[in-house]
């Protein structure tokens, strides 16, 4: 059998970018003087006048978001705290200076695109042979800024894919006040980031085997004012903010249990990741002990740079932001291996935007070595070859969707098998593409493009949802015994 042979069904399902589906997010108009003369403007305004025009935004903005008078007073508060504000304002008013600095952003106005899917946690109440699933996406709005979002469906015992409806309402988590940390973690990372030095190693030695953000900002005030700070002026600060910046890059964040996936977005968070979360690989991970965690690999984009970055998430309700540290933590296009192998974390990664590597690691956050697995060979990859998603175990091995880069930068979904045992052994490969852009494919935000961050294997069946033209997704659907025969 050749790739010819492999029957590849597309579904009539398409997920659009829809512009209706906007975030309320904090509008920064300018610097501080610019912000109090707004806020001196709305103060001067006759109390009288103050009511009526806070019911007109309401009746405005309400029905487009859950709890506005609640979004309007936390960004009160903010701007509060920002300019010291300490004269008496009428709760109407608070609430009306609250929305002048906050906008509305449309989180998926450009595209929705590069999806990965794993099965659901809940997986109770569903008719035989069915399986519940969660879709990630990649929402692209104003600025090309890319976010995270979700849906849930369901893959019926004869291999029709139902999407549930999409949420009207869009929320962001709220970010945990007071992480903990683990000081040898904390302590490994600064020193493969760099940034260890007697500043650090004083301000360590100050905290406990696990300690919270809050007492670690009391011991970096405690070290620069102490005569222990012996470095320069400057090299204390640096040092301070790289402890800063590493720990803000490490977060979590929690979603109410009453938000319905489809409403939840992790939108960027950092100064790593202001210009984007992008193209989550999606892997639900089997732990030591038989449980599951959830992880997913993105990367973080600040306009400039790009660095991988891992989310840790057991509910899709509370997600752990992680820093992925070490020379091999470099890149695009990191996925993790469902399981580990060996006794170790597995991951393929592309380190030269050319080849595909594979890494092993005793720990998830580090990654120090890695080791060439495949190169371009056949020429609808000759420009590029990447993974789409973790490898997916099956009996005659580890089966990889793989992406390739041909002739005017078409991108194209093929497919090759590693050992169970030693994944650096290749033992298949297709020499044609298992997907590549039709007619109806072609056009959109960036031409001749099919992608996939991650596929499902579920009664024998080849689940692959993927991304048109870094516009919109659909679903193929492929008998894996197909895949499996036509490997070289």
């Amino acid at each position: 059998m050749n790739a010819t042979s492999i029957h590849v069904k597309r579904t009539a399902t398409i997920l659009r970018p829809d512009q209706s589906r906007v975030l309320l997010r904090a509008f920064n108009p300018g610097n501080r003087q610019r912000i109090s003369g707004i806020v001196s403007r709305v103060l001067s305004l006759p109390e009288d006048r103050v009511g009526p025009m806070l019911d007109e935004v309401c009746a405005e903005f309400s029905p487009r978001h859950q709890q506005i008078s609640k979004l309007f007073r936390e960004r009160f508060e903010e701007v509060r705290e920002l300019l010291s504000l300490d004269e008496e304002v009428s709760e109407q008013r608070q609430l009306l200076i609250g929305s002048y600095f906050l906008a509305e952003y449309s989180l998926e106005s450009a595209a929705l695109f590069n999806p990965s899917i794993v099965p659901h946690p809940d997986q109770s109440n569903l008719s035989p042979g069915a399986l519940r699933f969660i879709l990630s996406l990649r929402a692209t709005g104003e600025g090309h800024i890319s976010s995270l979002t979700f849906r849930a469906g369901v893959l019926h015992a004869d291999h029709r894919i139902e999407i549930l409806p999409a949420a009207k309402f869009l929320t962001e988590p709220h970010q945990i006040p007071n992480p903990l940390y683990e000081k040898a973690l904390f302590e490994r990372k600064l020193a493969e980031l760099g940034t260890s030095n007697e500043f650090t190693r004083q301000v360590m030695h100050r905290l406990g085997e696990t300690f919270a953000l809050d007492e670690l900002r009391t011991r970096v005030k405690e070290v620069k004012q102490s005569r222990l700070a012996v470095g320069t002026r400057q090299e204390n600060k640096n040092a301070a903010r790289g402890i800063w910046m590493l720990a803000r890059s490490n977060f979590e964040v929690q979603f109410q249990p009453g938000q319905v996936l489809s409403e939840r977005i992790l939108f960027p968070a950092t100064p790593a990741q202001r210009n984007g979360i992008e193209d989550a690989r999606l892997v639900c991970f089997q732990k030591d002990d038989g449980t599951h965690v959830y992880y997913a690999t993105f990367t973080a984009f600040d306009g400039e740079v790009v660095l991988p970055e891992l989310v840790e998430t057991s509910d899709f309700l509370r997600f752990r932001f992680i820093t992925l540290n070490g020379p091999a933590a470099k890149n695009k296009g990191m996925a993790i291996f469902p399981r580990k192998i060996n006794g170790l974390f597995a991951m393929l990664s592309r380190q030269d935007n050319e080849n595909m590597y594979l890494m092993f690691s005793d720990n998830i956050h580090f990654w120090n070595e890695y080791k060439l697995l495949l190169k371009p060979t056949f020429p609808w990859e000759l420009v590029q070859l990447g993974n789409c998603g973790s490898p997916i175990e099956t009996e005659a091995g580890w089966l990889v969707l793989s992406h390739g880069v041909g002739p005017l930068r078409k991108y194209c979904i093929g497919a090759f098998l590693l050992d169970r045992d030693d994944p650096s052994r290749v033992i298949g490969r297709l020499r044609e593409p298992l997907l590549k852009p039709n007619q109806s494919e072609r056009e959109g935000y960036v031409p001749n493009v099919v992608y996939t961050c991650g596929a499902l294997l579920h009664n024998g069946e080849l689940i692959i949802p993927y991304g048109l033209a870094d516009h919109a997704t659909s679903f193929a659907t492929v008998p894996l015994d197909e895949v499996l025969a036509a490997m070289r």
